[in-house]
């Protein structure tokens, strides 16, 4: 297999990389498949399902559907594996003992074989696009179910997938269920090969938490954090990619012209690149702080924040005025907009939005979404929101509409998973 060729080739340099620089030291054992014995010995309860999320993004979406899985079987056992370290961060810090938090083994075969051999999960569940041949092939020899929970298949990765059409089709006719989350992706990974009798659309799962998560607490505790005081505006850049802070400054320059007060806080996608662009801040003439500066020092006197933590953007959109989505006006394919639309906020984004034609869908139903086609027209209209509070909440109310249109997704999910363990209930 293509995946087991990659990795006989990469992980002789990965190792001496490990050892030289004490990276991945502490979970080389998980990726190659070997877990602790109490880790294994800690697993009770029955059905063992085993859900694999990739980073932060994907555990948001597992949390929704374990919430979900506990309510259809409440003495169920959840292993709950990721790629990333942020990712593991996250969901044992969300998580904590309502799930055994692990890294996922490399899609190797030796590695996968010992992996599903030791923790014994009953269903392995894999969200949104993680289709790993190896893994999938080896629950399938081992007897344990399998399924895609929340898939999605964007425009940008049809593309290569059907390039290897016979090795996802031969990948694909193993897996037990496709729980979908738009007509698209279910059109999309039948044209990759999966039998269209176990494909079912079920909405994004991922949208289920934001409601819950967009309480009073959170809003009052970043308006501390930030200083915030007598309706100050904010303008909030958040999951932004390379080459858009300087277009996102550039549009900072114009609002202050017009709203000399306002605070911007940029969110970067990556934050390993906060100190990139805090030097473009400073460039500019502009005062900035980072996130884990508050916490420091408890005041803020900056025009500017950068957030160069894990996992507290949503908190954050909670006290924007205005709300830019990142990955939008530069070709990737954007983010999440739905996690400002959930505290009712008016959410502007790019053009390029390939990756979440979902949200904007919803967001196009209500019509309380902006898009915008450059930079340009990115501060004309971020200024008239800025400038025009009514209109900016008669636009957020719309957005927050297009939120709560999709809750019961990650219920749905859950019952596809149900029914794979449990084929003859009546349920």
């Amino acid at each position: 297999m293509l995946s087991s060729i990659i990795f006989i080739a990469f992980f002789p340099p990965f190792w001496l990389y490990t050892r030289l620089s004490g990276r991945y030291s502490d979970n080389l054992n998980q990726r190659l498949g070997i877990y602790p014995d109490e880790l294994v010995e800690g697993l009770a309860g029955s059905p063992r399902i085993w859900i694999h999320a990739v980073s932060v993004g994907e555990v948001s979406v597992a949390m929704a559907v374990i919430e979900s899985l506990f309510l259809l079987m409440p003495d169920c056992a959840v292993i709950l594996s990721t790629t990333t370290e942020h990712g593991q961060a996250f969901a044992k810090d969300k998580l904590g003992s309502r799930a055994v938090c692990i890294y996922a083994p490399v899609d190797f075969v030796i590695s996968v074989r010992k992996a599903l051999a030791a923790l014994k999960p009953d269903v392995l569940v894999c969200l949104e696009t993680e289709i790993w041949p190896n893994w999938l092939l080896e629950a399938k020899r081992m007897g344990i179910k399998t399924a895609l929970v929340n898939g999605r298949i964007s425009v940008r990765s049809i593309k290569g997938y059907l390039k290897i059409r016979p090795l996802i089709k031969a990948t694909l006719k193993h897996v037990g269920a496709f729980s979908m989350i738009r007509q698209a992706d279910a059109k999309r990974i039948e044209m990759m090969g999966a039998p269209p009798a176990r494909i079912e659309i079920n909405g994004n799962a991922k949208y289920d938490l934001l409601l819950q998560n967009a309480d009073t607490s959170q809003q009052t505790k970043m308006e501390r954090l930030f200083s915030l005081k007598g309706g100050q505006p904010v303008f909030v850049a958040g999951s932004t990619r390379s080459s858009e802070e300087e277009i996102v400054l550039d549009v900072y320059q114009k609002i202050i012209q017009a709203v000399p007060e306002t605070l911007l806080i940029i969110a970067p996608r990556h934050i390993q690149r906060a100190h990139q662009i805090s030097t473009l801040v400073k460039d500019r003439g502009f005062s900035c702080q980072f996130r884990t500066d508050l916490n420091k020092n408890g005041l803020r006197t900056a025009s500017i924040v950068i957030i160069d933590t894990i996992g507290d953007l949503q908190a954050v959109y909670s006290v924007a005025s205005v709300v830019f989505c990142g990955g939008s006006l530069v070709p990737l394919g954007g983010q999440n907009v739905l996690e400002a639309a959930a505290w009712g906020k008016p959410v502007l984004y790019g053009p390029s939005m390939e990756d979440f034609l979902d949200a904007k869908e919803l967001l196009d139903k209500t019509g309380g979404g902006i898009q915008v086609k450059d930079g340009r027209d990115l501060a004309e209209k971020a200024v008239y929101y800025l400038t025009n509070p009514d209109a900016a909440d008669r636009i957020g109310a719309l957005a927050k509409k297009a939120v709560m249109s999709n809750q019961g997704s990650a219920g749905k999910h859950a019952d596809v998973i149900y029914r794979l363990l449990y084929p003859n209930s009546s349920f």
